[in-house]
């Protein structure tokens, strides 16, 4: 990119106070989204034994999800910087409609498989897009705060999403699906007229004449270099222990412990609600005071260490509280990579966005699948397997660039 463009694109980042509204908007989509993915959750057993399926069956339902968002990640993260950020947003609220409701009205394995294929292309589209604005209209300092507002966003929907979803169950196991469809369909409906593209045409088009001359290849080469590749390799740790953990979470509690979809979304609910209130009051502060390399490292560490406790406790009091501080490490550990990233990526906010979500789902890929092998093994392997997984990343994270260079010197 010209330094015109990037003269363009510095001085359309305005303080967040400015940008009240179209922030509001990104954070109900977001919202909207993972409000749909939680409420299904506590139905899921329910789910898995009406149409029969296995617990390797459920993981490669995941996995397909991950694919797919593997797949068009890529692509998604170049057109939100040539076509712009909202009509990517759009695209995606409008496919992950339609995966919902397919996904609730599907009576065969086959159909299944499709709807979370949509699912993870819709992901592909819906992530990069409301990333890359965000990062547009925020300042650097002001980052690490919007971003930590992302991550509640997303944990608010967990917290609202498996409570709706518990509850509307009792109505029928499919009605979550088709209440979630609803939902996205309306928020992609509301963005329509609501949410502004950021970008003028002028400067899509120097962007545009940026991203033709890259490609899948070049873009991976480019995720290799010290400034963003230790990253990225946190990025798929985190996503595959994730991924294993929260794909077998529901089962586990049901099949170990008989709890109801009922008790499943007390816990998920609190624990994302002790999330959302860290997030919100004491993310930012911590990135201040530790930077994001030792926070992420403190999550890794947490993290490690729960996912082995949550395989020796029993009560339901303290699997919540066991639950709740594991998702809390979760929960830090996503705004923080992400911030770092925005930061690293200047004026290549598609790219890195892109990217991330492309190592996401390749960790999202394997986690999910091994996870529920494992499952079909021995209910605590998948969180054992979790917590290897995260000390890796924690290993890795010693090799890590804190500071952030610039293209030429990275």
């Amino acid at each position: 990119m010209n330094q015109k463009a990037q003269k363009e694109v510095t001085m359309m980042q305005k303080p967040i106070k400015e940008q009240k509204a179209v922030l509001l908007i990104l954070l109900s989509n977001i919202f909207i989204v993972f409000l749909g993915i939680g409420l299904v959750i506590p139905v899921m057993p329910s789910f898995m034994n009406i149409m029969h399926l296995s617990g390797k069956t459920m993981g490669y339902l995941v996995a397909a999800f991950a694919v797919a968002q593997l797949l068009v990640s890529p692509i998604a993260g170049r057109w939100v910087d040539r076509y712009g950020r909202k009509k990517i947003i759009l695209l995606g609220l409008l496919l992950f409609s339609i995966s919902e409701l397919i996904f609730g009205a599907g009576t065969n394995v086959w159909v299944l498989y499709l709807a979370r294929v949509l699912g993870g292309i819709s992901a592909a589209f819906i992530m990069p897009g409301v990333t890359a604005y965000v990062a547009d209209i925020t300042s650097v300092e002001e980052r690490p705060k919007a971003m930590g507002y992302v991550s509640a966003a997303i944990s608010t929907g967990f917290i609202i999403g498996p409570g709706i979803g518990g509850f509307i169950a009792e109505y029928g196991v499919r009605l979550p699906f088709y209440f979630a469809a609803g939902v996205a369909f309306v928020a992609c409906l509301c963005s329509v007229f609501m949410l502004k593209e950021q970008l003028t045409k002028e400067q899509l088009a120097e962007i545009s004449e940026y991203t033709q001359q890259s490609s899948f290849a070049g873009d991976l080469r480019k995720s290799l270099r010290p400034i963003y590749f230790v990253a990225f390799v946190i990025v798929f740790v985190l996503a595959f222990g994730l991924s294993a953990y929260e794909t077998v979470f529901s089962l586990f509690s049901d099949h170990k412990f008989g709890f109801t979809p009922q008790d499943i979304a007390v816990i998920i609910t609190a624990s994302s609600i002790f999330g959302v209130v860290v997030q919100i009051f004491l993310f930012g502060k911590m990135v201040d005071m530790l930077g994001e390399k030792k926070l992420i490292q403190i999550c890794l560490i947490a993290g490690v260490i729960l996912a082995v406790i949550s395989t020796l406790v029993s009560s339901f009091w303290v699997v919540l509280a066991v639950t709740c501080f594991i998702f809390l490490a979760f929960d830090l550990l996503r705004p923080a990579l992400t911030t770092f990233l925005s930061k690293s990526a200047d004026k290549e906010q598609g790219f890195v966005a892109g990217m991330n979500s492309t190592y996401t789902s390749l960790g999202n890929i394997a986690g999910p699948a091994l996870g529920g092998i494992l499952f079909d093994v021995n209910i605590n392997y998948p969180y054992l397997f979790a917590a290897v997984i995260m000390g890796i990343g924690l290993i890795v994270t010693f090799m890590w660039k804190t500071k952030p260079v610039t293209e030429e010197s990275g």
